[in-house]
């Protein structure tokens, strides 16, 4: 057995010298058909429904750099992104259907599980220079990706959206062995990026102080396509809307069968134009993700209260409120819209494309945010949107939500949904007035001339690349 054994040494160590010249070659191979600069944008989420992610991967594309993007393809993303040809998109199948075992038995298998599955994806794309990740969710992504970047020789930079631990804590309390485990995590391996992105000067802070990590503050910007609609494509979408959404749909009968109408604006047969129609409801939009860090109740309440006023004689249009997105808590604050009997207010709960979510928030007359951050570091993304559409926003309070709505300027901050009614009431007396607060706040965010995304980024993220080639 020990000749066989001596006899056979030469040949296991040859084939393992041959192994490693394989792979050597192999790595040099993608390298060199990477080419300089290659970025994989990566998050462990729906590609659809993270926008910021989706800008950084066109950002790239417009200097030129290839971009693998790598997520979950649940929701459509954007036009833009899926014609360019610099980008190309990488999905990660998500895991569902776990049902065997304890909680803690199943979250660690689908931890496991996801590792695995990222780390094939972000092996067998080609050579990237930097992997950029969102965090969060960073469990098990930071690892993964860490080690990544470890076989390509690449920088691992992060991208701050906020702290996954608090979010895990608004289900589990902040003292659960799961929260504290995460938080560990999250603080230790975040420390192992090259570089570090985030969302607010307060979330720049706390990583420095608390997790000892220097990060860079990249607010979110709007995207060029978030702006005013103009009233034609305006009338398009209401159109285009009303075919599936019953409060899109105009109230009354017109007297000509020819007319073309919407609840809010009716095309004039004789010259052909677009006007707004009289007597038309208010629009009200609000987003979300329907998760536990906003409390729909405050709006319904709100919202119950405003009905009121109008019952009590006070003189405010009728609303349509419109809430957008999808999430897990969707069909439980359906159920309660359900059972809300209204008179003056409709409210539907539609899922846009893409294309249409930035023609509906330059359409509207006032947004609302019920976002509430989990750390108080992080802003609320549709916001920045709706200040990019010169749409006045109702939002309420949280730590540092003074860095993006500056109270009595662009917008009002509330506490509870009595001040939220009162702040309706205020805003909507006498619609569709010029005057009022809610033209001065309009007026205000058309003449502040914001920076948008693309000019941040080139500011903030290109000097950052550019270094490191």
């Amino acid at each position: 057995m020990a000749a066989v054994g001596a006899a056979l040494a030469p040949w296991l160590a040859a084939g393992a010298v041959v192994l490693a010249a394989l792979l050597w070659w192999w790595r040099r191979r993608r390298a060199a058909a990477g080419g300089a600069g290659r970025v994989c944008v990566a998050v462990l989420g729906d590609l659809g429904r993270s926008p910021r992610m989706q800008y950084h991967a066109l950002s790239l594309a417009r200097h030129g750099r290839g971009v693998a993007l790598l997520g979950y393809l649940q929701s459509r993303p954007h036009g833009d992104v899926l014609r360019s040809r610099e980008i190309r998109l990488v999905p990660v199948a998500e895991l569902r259907g776990l049902r065997v075992g304890p909680k803690l038995f199943q979250y660690v298998i689908k931890v496991i599980v996801q590792a695995i599955q990222l780390l094939y994806a972000l092996l067998t794309i080609d050579q990237p220079s930097y992997i950029l990740l969102q965090n969060p969710p960073g469990l098990p992504s930071i690892a993964v990706a860490w080690v990544a970047c470890l076989f390509w020789r690449s920088k691992l930079i992060i991208d701050w959206h906020n702290y996954g631990y608090t979010i895990m804590s608004l289900n589990h309390g902040r003292n659960h062995p799961i929260v504290q485990i995460a938080k560990w995590y999250e603080k230790l391996f975040g420390r192992l990026s090259d570089y570090n992105l985030c969302v607010t000067n307060a979330m720049k802070e706390d990583l420095w102080v608390n997790c000892n990590i220097k990060a860079v503050t990249l607010y979110d910007k709007p995207a060029a396509y978030f702006k005013e609609t103009p009233l034609e494509l305006q009338h398009r979408l209401y159109m285009k809307l009303s075919k599936d959404y019953e409060p899109f749909k105009p109230r009354t009968e017109s007297v000509s069968s020819n007319a073309e109408r919407s609840a809010f604006t009716e095309r004039d047969e004789k010259k052909g134009h677009v006007i707004k129609t009289r007597g038309r409801p208010a629009l009200l939009i609000s987003s979300t993700s329907w998760t536990e860090d906003e409390d729909f109740s405050v709006l319904l309440k709100a919202l119950e209260n405003y009905e009121r006023y109008i019952n009590e004689g006070v003189k405010l249009p009728s609303l349509v409120c419109v809430i957008t997105g999808k999430g897990p808590l969707k069909d439980y604050y359906n159920g309660l819209i359900n059972k809300m009997h209204f008179k003056h207010i409709q409210i539907c709960t539609p899922w846009l494309e893409a294309e249409d979510y930035p023609l509906l928030l330059g359409s509207a007359d006032l947004g609302v945010c019920l976002h509430k951050s989990s750390s108080g570091l992080d802003l609320p993304m549709k916001v920045v949107d709706m200040f990019g559409c010169c749409l006045p926003v109702c939002a309420i309070y949280f730590e540092c939500l003074h860095e993006l709505v500056k109270h009595n300027e662009n917008g009002l901050i509330f506490r509870d949904s009595n001040e939220l009614a009162e702040q309706l009431k205020m805003l909507f007396l006498g619609f569709p007035t010029l005057e009022g607060k809610l033209h001065n706040f309009r007026e205000n965010l058309r003449a502040s001339k914001q920076l948008r995304w693309d000019e941040s980024w080139d500011q903030t993220v290109l000097p950052l690349l550019g270094e490191n080639e």
